[in-house]
């Protein structure tokens, strides 16, 4: 499997299949079921997940980080615009800042301006109108390096007014109201993230609690998604790529019932690649840090045992995850028929079980 190149995971995509905006329905998405031992693929829809799961007693790991308004608009004092995304607080003492709602002023960003940024510079900061807003500014304290740099915010005691919601590049249009909702799950609650973990975007709260009627045991584990998830495969030979870390966090009452569902012989079910990652990294134990852990075919999965996720981008870290839990040719081969099948991709597309 060393030798897997990024071409080995492409596949041809319409256009007009990459979603631009949600359903009308957070439950209402198309769902392929790709049966693992058989590469059997079905049809049906996510408000049918209860009956689709009702067959094992399963537990369902939920990720709840929270997207914050990261995307913030600038100008240089020359007139030059400037955008910023905040990727994470400078100081890892201000998560619990963040976490609470608090003002977190030093961040670590991603820049992205026409012409050289330089340390000590201050740029205005605009509103939705692209009109400066008095007394905001960002600092920049070091010198951009590939684009990333630390920024101070001042004058900015409310991120959410001068924040847009990050949407990721193949969306192609700004951020409006309705992604300030529908780009968040709804138990969505650390704030620090600046994607969406999207899998989790299917669940409704009626569709959640149809899932424990059935029997399933919800519980939640947290990692703060980073730009990385959208830094393609730029190396031809995938072991050739290094991940970027995120902060993660697995709380005792989870990892308590993966203990007790593992021993029952229950299954482990991930929403999303980020649970995933998560569970893998810390092998289902309670507990916080950072992971750049990198999952391609011939990873053994250790904790998780199914996988609800979405449609993914060619040669992505993302469909590299899916292809190590399902098996490459299987996956690409269910993607062939969601393709032939009108099936929405990427953040607000449909839906793909792995059982």
């Amino acid at each position: 499997m060393t030798d897997l190149r990024a071409s080995d995971f492409d596949f041809e995509l319409p256009d007009q299949l990459i979603a631009q905006r949600p359903r009308s329905r957070r439950d209402g998405a198309r769902l392929l079921v790709l049966e693992r031992a058989t590469g059997r693929v079905t049809h049906s829809d996510v408000l049918a997940l209860p009956e689709v799961l009702g067959d094992r007693e399963t537990t369902m790991v939920v990720n709840d980080t929270r997207v914050i308004p990261a995307r913030l608009a600038a100008q240089r004092e020359s007139g030059g615009r400037v955008e910023l995304l905040l990727v994470e607080p400078a100081d890892g003492a201000d998560d619990a800042r963040l976490e609470a709602g608090e003002r977190v002023s030093t961040w670590r960003a991603m820049s992205r301006a026409s012409k050289k940024l330089r340390a000590g510079e201050r740029l205005a900061l605009l509103d939705a109108q692209g009109a400066p807003v008095a007394g905001a500014s960002a600092e920049l304290l070091d010198a951009p390096d590939g684009g990333r740099v630390t920024v101070r915010l001042e004058g900015v005691a409310d991120l959410a007014r001068l924040g847009a919601v990050p949407l990721p590049p193949y969306i192609r249009r700004d951020a409006d109201d309705a992604d300030r909702t529908r780009y968040q799950t709804v138990y969505a609650r650390a704030r620090g993230s600046v994607a969406a973990p999207t899998a989790g975007l299917h669940l409704s709260e009626p569709l959640l609690e149809s899932l424990v009627g059935a029997g399933v045991e919800l519980c939640s584990v947290t990692l703060h998604v980073g730009p990385g998830t959208f830094v393609p495969v730029r190396a031809e030979r995938i072991v050739e790529h290094q991940m970027e870390s995120e902060r993660y966090l697995v709380p005792e009452q989870t990892a308590s019932a993966i203990a007790a569902a593992r021993a029952r012989g229950g299954r482990v079910l991930a929403v999303g690649t980020t649970s995933v990652r998560t569970l893998e990294a810390s092998g289902g134990a309670a507990g916080s840090g950072r992971t750049s852990l990198y999952i391609y075919p011939g990873y053994t999965f250790g904790v998780v045992d199914a996988l609800l996720t979405n449609f993914h981008l060619p040669r992505s870290t993302l469909l590299m995850l899916v292809c190590a839990f399902g098996g490459r040719e299987a996956v690409l081969a269910a993607y062939r028929e969601a393709v032939a099948e009108g099936y929405r991709f990427y953040s607000y597309g449909d839906a793909m079980l792995l059982i």
